[in-house]
């Protein structure tokens, strides 16, 4: 199958730090490649891929400190995948909504992955006027705001299975891993490691956006005595971070859409403590692969009883669920319903008829 793969530019695919559509765009498309398909990725120039590389931009554009209007660079990415169009079977886009209005248009299959939160009030307008157009949801909490979307299917995101191997968690730390911001809640973390008699380390990025609440709100945590801000860590160093870890602290305040971390985590062998929101019922499997909690008091609890969970057994989940190779199966799935359709019913105006709408739910 000739298959495109439209990732956003921001960052490079893979990302060189911090970057979870990027990361899962990557393993996609290495997968899919292995499983022998050709695969066109369109992004940006500093990508490292298998594939057939199509990008206008040399580098990610959070690196390029001249880049003003990163939609501008989207808009021509855009075109260029319009011009390649008939070159694919099926065209897989990571890119929001921006394309709807194009994609719509199209006569070959498509396909669009919605990786973020779509619990915005604008986004109404969106998914009321782009009924038809066929998305996918990277958990079934993710469709809950906009039910009258074309969701024909559910895949969780997936890592290679030798990307991280089983770590002894002999550190005697736990750790919080992702974006200092307010709704990741390290705040809570830093509490529940102290509660717990536990040191923390925090690998994280500050975004610009949340600087204010870093200075406000967190900075002053950072330097008691049980805290060790690593700062933001790359993937080659995610392996020794979470294997050592005696669990992971994933304490959200927000409707997740998915949580990589959680099956990072998992793939080294290490349970992870949740807040029940959002994806996160969905992921973990509890009392096997961690603990769900709904308070600091609970998470204290939880931490106290973590080398009840067999470590094996939390690798042996994501083996199971979360692997590249599953990832891309269920996606394989998506593509061969939706080209044969697109091929025999696709007209200038109309979606294709017969992927019922909910489509795949995967495992």
């Amino acid at each position: 199958m000739k298959i495109a793969q439209v990732s956003p530019l921001y960052e490079s695919v893979p990302p060189k730090l911090y970057g979870g559509t990027e990361r899962v765009v990557s393993y996609l498309t290495e997968e899919l490649i292995q499983q022998g398909h050709e695969v066109t990725l369109f992004a940006s120039g500093d990508s490292y891929t298998s594939a057939r590389l199509q990008g206008h931009v040399k580098e990610a554009l959070r690196l390029n400190p001249k880049v003003k209007d990163p939609l501008a660079h989207h808009i021509v990415q855009l075109q260029e995948v319009i011009e390649h169009s008939d070159e694919f079977d099926i065209i897989h886009f990571h890119t929001d909504y921006l394309h709807f209005p194009v994609s719509a248009l199209l006569k070959n299959a498509h396909i669009t992955t919605l990786h973020g939160r779509i619990d915005i009030p604008d986004l109404q307008y969106v998914y009321n006027k782009f009924k038809e157009h066929p998305v996918v949801s990277i958990s079934n909490s993710q469709r809950m705001p906009v039910p009258q979307a074309n969701w024909v299917g559910t895949v969780y995101h997936g890592l290679p299975l030798d990307l991280y191997t089983q770590g002894s968690g002999e550190g005697e730390y736990l750790a919080f891993i992702g974006r200092i911001s307010p709704e990741k809640r390290p705040d809570r973390a830093i509490e529940i490691a102290r509660k717990a008699g536990m040191k923390i380390k925090v690998a994280a990025k500050i975004d610009k956006a949340d600087e204010a609440y870093y200075k406000q709100s967190i900075k002053k945590l950072m330097a008691q005595p049980h805290v060790e801000f690593v700062g933001e860590i790359g993937e080659t160093e995610k392996n020794e971070f979470l294997g050592n870890a005696k669990a992971l602290l994933f304490p959200i305040d927000w409707p997740e859409p998915f949580g990589m971390v959680m099956i990072e985590a998992m793939a080294c062998g290490t349970p992870v403590i949740a807040y029940e929101n959002g994806s996160v019922p969905e992921v973990i499997d509890k009392g096997e692969s961690g603990f769900l909690v709904n308070s600091i008091e609970e998470a204290v609890r939880a931490v106290n009883n973590i080398d009840l969970l067999d470590r094996t057994i939390v690798r042996n989940c994501f083996e199971k669920r979360f692997s590249a190779k599953v990832m891309a199966e269920n996606y394989l799935m998506l593509y061969h319903q939706l080209v044969p359709l697109a091929r025999a019913s696709y007209s200038h105006t109309k979606q294709p008829e017969g992927l019922k709408r909910g489509g795949l739910l995967a495992s």
